[in-house]
């Protein structure tokens, strides 16, 4: 087979999982919405349980709601069904996943995990399943067909599962108001916690920063801004202390007006007195800051002003110029 063919029937694959995401996320409603009202007012641990490939995926989305502020934990329905139901309280939250809705290690573990007093957030295809009439809240993950060609290997319907799983995680995140510190407390080994514990200092732009004074004109900034790649320019007066800042979003808002200035000076255009941060922040701080206040970029200055740097949104999460060394 071509190489061509063997690109076509990837994007085949693309296609119909696409497909199968929007299904699910057409159906998202109340039973969503009250699956994390549970979850979040949980004051147990959400349990998650699963079969096969279903199992799998329960797994990861075990991991992704402990990463992410809600405890959390795998239980192998043929391990809990053996003694380890010892383990759930009824103050515990379950999320069954079996697409079928009929996998039988799992739909005869419910009836005790609901006779233990816990309740039941059931994740299927198939909303008439065994599984969904043993379920206090019911997830429909059902979509059109597999990407497996055969319709038969789990493919749309695992996707649907994980996505379904994170848009949980994401919501539970929102609902407990988890932040970076929060996920560098969680995460003291990885490379992103590594990051979230450094100084702005080790991070930010100190060379050839976009920098412009209050006298300069619009058209000068402009090239200023090309040449520095980080979409923004730096304003200072003649001792080098922070004045504003102009945005691709402020020359964009300008120069979509009929007849813009290019030979006005930045002063009349820029955000004046803008945020800042320090070089002793730690990146968890700044990435909390710029998160909360909807920007990319970030001037660094001292207390009195004096600019000493710029970071960028992306340099703190890794996917900028600046390299981490940790």
């Amino acid at each position: 087979m071509a190489a061509n063919d063997w690109t076509r029937m990837a994007h085949d694959v693309f296609t119909v999982e696409i497909e199968g995401l929007e299904a699910v996320r057409a159906r998202l409603g109340e039973s969503f919405a009250r699956a994390v009202d549970a979850m979040a007012s949980c004051k147990g641990r959400v349990v998650v349980t699963g079969l096969g490939k279903s199992g799998l995926v329960g797994r990861k989305i075990a991991a992704t709601l402990s990463s992410t502020g809600t405890p959390s934990f795998f239980l192998h329905p043929v391990e809990g069904a053996h003694g380890d139901l010892g383990a759930i309280r009824d103050s515990d939250v379950i999320v069954a996943i079996s697409y079928s809705g009929k996998t039988a290690e799992v739909v005869s573990l419910l009836p005790a995990l609901r006779a233990l007093g816990a309740k039941i957030i059931g994740m299927m295809g198939d909303v008439t399943s065994p599984m969904a009439k043993l379920s206090d809240i019911v997830l429909d993950i059902g979509i059109p067909r597999e990407a497996c060609p055969m319709d038969l290997a789990p493919t749309s319907s695992t996707t649907a599962t994980l996505v379904m799983g994170d848009a949980l995680a994401v919501c539970l995140m929102r609902a407990k108001a988890f932040t970076a510190d929060d996920f560098k407390r969680f995460h003291p080994g990885g490379s992103l916690g590594q990051r979230l514990r450094l100084k702005i200092s080790e991070v930010m732009h100190t060379q050839n920063l976009p920098v412009v004074l209050e006298t300069a004109t619009l058209a000068a900034s402009l090239s200023v801004q090309n040449a520095g790649g980080l979409g923004a320019v730096l304003v200072t007066d003649a001792d080098g202390k922070l004045r504003g800042i102009l945005t691709d979003g402020d020359i964009r808002r300008h120069i979509s007006k009929k007849e813009p200035d290019f030979a006005a000076p930045v002063a009349s255009l820029m955000t004046k007195n803008p945020r800042s941060g320090s070089a002793d922040n730690s990146v968890a701080e700044l990435l909390n800051l710029m998160e909360q206040a909807a920007i990319t970029v970030l001037p660094v200055t001292r207390d009195d002003g004096t600019l000493l740097g710029v970071i960028h949104l992306h340099d703190l999460l890794g996917k900028g110029t600046v390299h981490f060394t940790v």
